[in-house]
């Protein structure tokens, strides 16, 4: 008997992944947390029904929210982490010798759990001594902050839902307050495809355009979200993702990536002609 995970994109579009088995199922306060392990992805992760990451693709997500910002900014020491329990985003901080701590906020100390016992190549980030986990609500924790950190990444799961107060205009407004003052803020900023995410899509933008000076969307392509296409956030104080890439600096340091490049960088803020138009109208709204 075959076995498929199906994840519904939309009301009419689902993703359906064969699965070999199911080897975690869990409940938290916050979400029904599932891992499978697949002959395609390997082992995944699901949040109330979502893929929200699996090995075969993680790395293009964990390696383009951490290398655009780090390319860009001169000097990183302080991070905080939002979301980022399944300790992929601090992995990838965790190249950056300059970095002196990385401050991970994660409200859901059972995903914390499950990624540590299901995915530990990715939560061997959470072990660099660097990196404080504090189980907390992240919009709770950024309300004490100010002048704190150089950069700051929002890697909260879903603008709906228990993380869906690290998507609203207080959060963003806590963000520029808890940044330094050439801080730069990075954040999922999901896929504008489908008529019922272009909503929430406009909202984020609208937001983070209107708190921050600088802010530019960039774009990656993840084979388990939807439509494959995702889009990120790039918000800052000082530093305009182009204007100030060094491409140089950053090539110099010998990451090893699988998805980002310097190349790539400069590609990723190149944006399809409907994506524009739907932040330009938000900008001009």
């Amino acid at each position: 008997m075959e076995f498929w995970f199906n994840d519904m994109h939309t009301q009419n579009v689902q993703l359906s992944i064969r699965v070999n088995q199911q080897l975690f199922s869990g409940e938290s306060d916050y979400q029904r947390i599932d891992v499978f392990d697949s002959p395609e992805f390997g082992r995944f992760l699901a949040s109330d029904g979502s893929v929200i990451f699996s090995e075969k693709d993680e790395f293009t997500y964990d390696e383009m929210i951490v290398h655009v910002p780090m390319a860009v900014h001169p000097n990183v020491k302080r991070v905080l982490v939002i979301g980022g329990g399944d300790g992929g985003v601090a992995r990838e901080l965790t190249h950056y010798e300059e970095i002196e701590a990385i401050d991970v906020v994660e409200q859901d100390k059972l995903f914390v759990d499950v990624c540590r016992k299901f995915f530990p190549a990715n939560a061997c980030g959470l072990d660099d001594p660097r990196v404080k986990v504090y189980y907390q609500d992240g919009l709770r924790f950024l309300r004490s902050r100010q002048d704190d950190y150089d950069l700051i990444i929002n890697d909260a799961t879903d603008p709906l839902g228990h993380t869906a107060g690290l998507f609203t205009k207080e959060f963003y407004g806590s963000c520029f307050k808890a940044l330094h003052e050439d801080g730069i803020m990075v954040y999922q900023h999901g896929s504008p495809f489908f008529d019922e995410d272009e909503d929430p899509c406009r909202a984020m933008h609208k937001k983070a355009y209107r708190s921050f000076p600088i802010s530019r969307v960039y774009q990656a392509h993840i084979p388990t979200c939807p439509a494959g296409y995702w889009l990120f956030g790039f918000a800052s104080k000082k530093y305009h993702p182009l204007e100030h890439f060094d491409k140089k600096r950053w090539e110099e340091r010998g990451i090893k990536t699988w998805y980002y490049t310097a190349n790539l960088h400069v590609g990723a803020f190149m944006l399809p002609r409907y994506v524009e138009d739907l932040l330009e109208e938000e900008e001009n709204s």
